[in-house]
């Protein structure tokens, strides 16, 4: 593909920001011509310069969107930095399940779920470790802003390679179905989980109602690519959906972004957030 000259991928750096609020350094332009390849298929196009021509000539946000997603780092995998999981198991979700006995409901969002290995990671460990559980309600949230990313979570089937990273064999065994090359995601675990579009810096969450609060929320690997008033405005966000009990997971390097809000707390090798309320 022939290369675009600079102005206009500064124009592409700034769509995506505007889009989707990630921020994409100028040495990583030559992303923009890999990338954008189905795009340009897809509009009947060949070259970069007339896709940016096209956005500029006219106000187009489907096309804008498609831009946004196709830049868009979609990385994940199967109980992916094990530690997380294994400390909800063994300390963290034991005393939230204590103070959920009553209303016997437990809410995950997995934010930012690409293709929906993290949450179903939360569905396969509910069901193998706490079969005490059973007649409790699990709500696993999953969303994205990629469309094409999360229709591959909701049908649940993933390839050969995806399935080895992180999976224990019995999991594969217990929890999917082979078919052909691919497996799938088995209805008992797949029922558990809903998936949908959503940006995690649009004008409000996808979560604002007052009964929405969830008792964990993975927010991992998502800020890297945010700027700090981007991250202060999202997690401000997520202090309000995340239960006074909640426990909050961000990636091993990344840090909230106003620490008056969250109190951190090193267990098992990790580092998970409780929300501070206010004195």
């Amino acid at each position: 593909m022939e290369q675009i000259a600079g102005p206009e991928y500064s124009y592409l750096r700034q769509l995506v920001f505007d889009v989707s609020q990630n921020v994409l350094d100028a040495s990583r332009d030559y992303l923009f011509d890999t990338r954008l390849t189905k795009v340009l298929r897809n509009q009947g196009m060949t070259r970069l310069d007339e896709l940016v021509h096209k956005l500029r000539a006219q106000k187009n946000s489907a096309l804008e969107r498609d831009v946004a997603e196709a830049m868009t780092i979609n990385e994940t995998s199967f109980f992916r930095d094990l530690r997380p999981f294994d400390l909800l198991r063994q300390e963290l979700l034991p005393k939230i399940i204590e103070a959920r006995r009553f209303h016997r409901t437990l809410r995950f969002w997995s934010a930012a779920c690409a293709t929906g290995q993290e949450a179903y990671s939360v569905a396969m460990m509910l069901l193998e470790h706490f079969p005490m559980l059973v007649g409790w309600k699990f709500v696993i949230e999953g969303t994205d802003i990629c469309s094409e990313v999360v229709q591959r979570a909701q049908a649940g089937r993933y390839h050969r390679i995806e399935i080895n990273r992180g999976l224990p064999a019995r999991f594969v065994v217990r929890y999917f179905d082979h078919v052909g090359e691919d497996w799938t995601v088995k209805p008992e675990v797949r029922k558990l989980c809903n998936f949908r579009q959503a940006n995690l810096c649009g004008t409000s969450l996808p979560f604002n109602r007052a009964t929405d609060s969830f008792d964990v929320i993975f927010l991992r690997n998502v800020m890297l690519y945010f700027d700090q008033p981007t991250r202060r405005t999202l997690l401000a966000g997520i202090h309000r959906v995340l239960a006074p009990d909640g426990i909050l997971f961000l990636g091993s390097s990344e840090q909230p972004a106003d620490l008056s809000l969250w109190t951190p707390i090193l267990s098992g090798g990790t580092c998970y957030f409780r929300p501070r309320q206010p004195s």
